[in-house]
């Protein structure tokens, strides 16, 4: 039997619910996302207990993916932050690194930062790779104390220079401004104890930046989730795990991938025996949601994961999935550029107004107005299971942006978004498959989101991938994944020195601090296992490959490792010198699989409507997804409608429903 389970994830949107009950039975629910994310997560999962018709009382888990950390960066509307850091060091966020995004752009700007400069400060203190040459002037610390309390800042960064390897100096700093101020203070080596000044500086900075929202959003879900009997929220974090609420208070910048990476996880967890029985590589998981589109690659039976991201511009260096983001979800707006070519995104209509087709005003046309307007999308269709949709307001949007780029119909602008839609959505596919070495008509294509489905043929089809997978969950599969994910917390140290001369014992003992800075965060360290890491490289390189460690660090086992890692990376290794530059630890806890049983319930084919298909009208059967039996043969051109999600199945692709209700895709001999 199982525990009665609930995963809430909130998009731009729309809020996404799935919901396990103890007979192991999935409900699903979405409704829209609102301003105050608590309360479209407590309406959610209202609609999802009246649903499984228990009360929200009987739930006994609530894991929750949210975009608060994310918002707060990309809408600059995080907390008045203030920098503390060595004489000397005041500008190094402004600074940054010597590339340039947009090396030919003469007018290119580079993002502001999120502490001002009127609001870093410096005090004086130097601590080298060695130790600590001048201890801090603690009363200059005071004095910075005194001038931040007068500014009304809301939250403290604390970066000095080498402190990811001789904290002293800037420990004793934090500890003084916590005394003297009611702020949270965040400091690097809590934060990342990695060097790379840079780096270190900004995710310390963003930790604080969006400290305040992440605190006050999870006080307000706790209260509301309390009202309801619900258990207090375990935090999907960005490295694909979950932990409790008030650790990832302590660490905010966890979060900021905390949506994205649970749909990962979701993805694998649905398709990985499809994987297997079909001979699969691994997977890319595509997640179309109503404002962007994110993929990713599962290798191994693992996400890939990164240390190494940036979110609008600012370097977010923390454990996280690799996940490519690209402005184009069912709301991205279609446009015509100066050229007089269609465009879409990355400007989103949201959930207000909302895509023409909601019927709430909105007058521009999105790639949703445009899948209505090809018959993906049907007149009948409730999004949601309750947004009744404007049909004639999505072919009044189409017909203006027709007039507005040259074309003949609403239907031509129509296929003119699509076509631009898919094509920005294969790009991404091919950036982290093509471009990073890998084959992926060797890999299946997971799709899921609102819309992911709907387009995911065709992406397949142009990236010669001959199996796509849709879960039974796809719609809201991130929530899905937060049932599943395990408990993770990460831990690294800079332990800089060749491989060849590092010190065994010092190893050892470094490897034991991290183990036991991950342990201490768990609840039953009994339950846990650690994972140990070592970041590497070849002299004279910028950037490193993670190593397993394994069951004692043996240098010699580690080089050869390295030099496959690095072989398969990058196609070749070389005898040079190999350098350890960072030591990691993971504790996981592995929570077991919800088990859920699929059962269909009635006559799936619902009628047909008229779809179009490369320009080309199909009369096109549609089915009722929730409705389909296993080992029921879906053959295109076909549409499956379900609540959350709608699947597209063209001409010469047919789908086959698994016992546990995935629908897999294949392509036909007709090509």
């Amino acid at each position: 039997m199982n525990r009665p389970r609930v995963g809430v994830d909130v998009g731009g949107t729309f809020t996404d619910v799935t919901l396990v009950t103890e007979a192991g039975e999935l409900v699903t629910a979405k409704v829209p996302s609102t301003p105050d994310q608590s309360n479209g997560v407590i309406e959610g999962i209202r609609k999802a207990a009246t649903e499984a018709g228990i009360d929200p009382g009987e739930i006994r888990e609530f894991t929750h993916a949210m975009t608060v950390s994310v918002n707060a960066l990309l809408e600059r509307d995080g907390a008045k932050t203030a920098l503390v850091t060595t004489e000397g060091f005041r500008d190094v966020l402004e600074i940054g690194r010597q590339d340039r995004p947009s090396l030919y752009d003469l007018d290119a700007e580079k993002p502001a930062t999120l502490v001002p400069r009127r609001r870093r400060f410096e005090v004086a203190e130097r601590a080298t790779p060695e130790g600590i040459e001048d201890p801090v002037d603690e009363a200059a610390v005071r004095e910075v104390a005194q001038e931040l309390r007068d500014a009304e800042v809301e939250s403290v960064a604390v970066a000095f220079l080498h402190a990811y390897a001789h904290p002293e100096n800037e420990r004793r700093a934090a500890s003084i401004l916590r005394e003297e101020l009611d702020v949270p203070v965040s400091a690097s080596h809590e934060v990342l104890a990695e060097f790379r000044e840079f780096e270190r500086t900004a995710t310390t900075a963003v930790d604080a930046y969006v400290t305040p929202k992440i605190d006050a959003y999870i006080g307000r879900l706790e209260e509301r989730a309390a009202e309801e009997g619900v258990p207090a929220p375990r935090i999907m974090q960005s490295n694909g795990g979950i932990a409790d609420a008030t650790t990832v208070r302590d660490h905010a910048v966890t979060t900021v991938l905390s949506g994205p990476a649970a749909g990962v996880v979701g993805a694998d967890r649905a398709a990985s025996t499809v994987q297997t029985e079909h001979g699969l590589d691994g997977l890319v998981t595509f997640d179309m949601g109503g404002t962007s589109s994110d993929v990713s690659l599962v290798r191994d039976g693992d996400a890939e994961r990164t240390t190494d991201t940036q979110i609008d511009g600012v370097p977010v260096r923390t454990p996280m999935v690799d996940i490519h983001t690209i402005g184009s979800g069912g709301g991205s707006i279609a446009w015509v550029d100066a050229g007089g070519a269609l465009r879409v995104g990355p400007e989103s209509a949201g959930s207000e107004p909302g895509p023409a087709c909601y019927g709430r005003g909105g007058e521009r046309a999105t790639i949703t107005d445009a899948n209505v307007v090809l018959g993906y999308i049907g007149d009948s269709t409730a999004l949601g299971g309750e947004l009744e949709l404007d049909v004639e307001a999505a072919e009044d949007a189409l017909a203006s942006l027709a007039d507005e780029a040259g074309l003949d119909s609403a239907l031509d602008a129509a296929h003119g978004v699509y076509r631009v839609a898919n094509a920005k959505m294969t790009r991404a596919i091919r950036e982290v498959t093509v471009e990073r070495g890998f084959d992926p008509r060797q890999y299946g294509l997971v799709a899921f989101g609102g819309a992911g489905p709907m387009h995911a043929a065709e992406l397949a089809a142009d990236l010669d991938i001959e199996t796509v997978i849709v879960p039974m969950a796809g719609g809201v599969l991130s929530a899905y994944g937060l049932l599943d994910a395990d408990e993770q917390y990460d831990a690294v140290r800079t332990h800089l020195t060749l491989l060849s001369d590092a010190d065994v014992s010092a190893v050892d003992e470094a490897l034991e601090a991290l183990s036991s800075e991950v342990l201490a965060d768990v609840a039953d360290p009994n339950a846990a296992t650690v994972e140990t890491v070592a970041d590497l490289r070849y002299e004279g390189q910028s950037f490193e490959l993670p190593v397993p460690i394994g069951d004692g660090f043996d240098a010699a086992a580690l080089r050869e490792r390295f030099h496959a890692a690095h072989e398969r990376a990058y196609g070749y290794s070389i005898d040079e010198g190999i350098e350890l530059v960072n030591l990691r630890a993971t504790a996981r806890v592995e929570r077991g699989v919800a088990e859920t049983v699929y059962e269909a319930d009635g006559d799936a084919r619902l009628g047909t409507r008229e779809s179009y298909f490369d320009g080309t009208a199909h009369e096109t059967a549609i089915y009722d997804r929730r409705s389909l039996a296993p080992g029921t043969t879906v053959a295109g051109p076909a549409v499956v409608e379900q609540k959350e999600s709608t699947t597209v199945v063209p001409p010469a692709w047919a789908g086959v429903v698994q016992a546990d209700g995935t629908l897999v895709l294949t392509r036909g001999d007709d090509r």
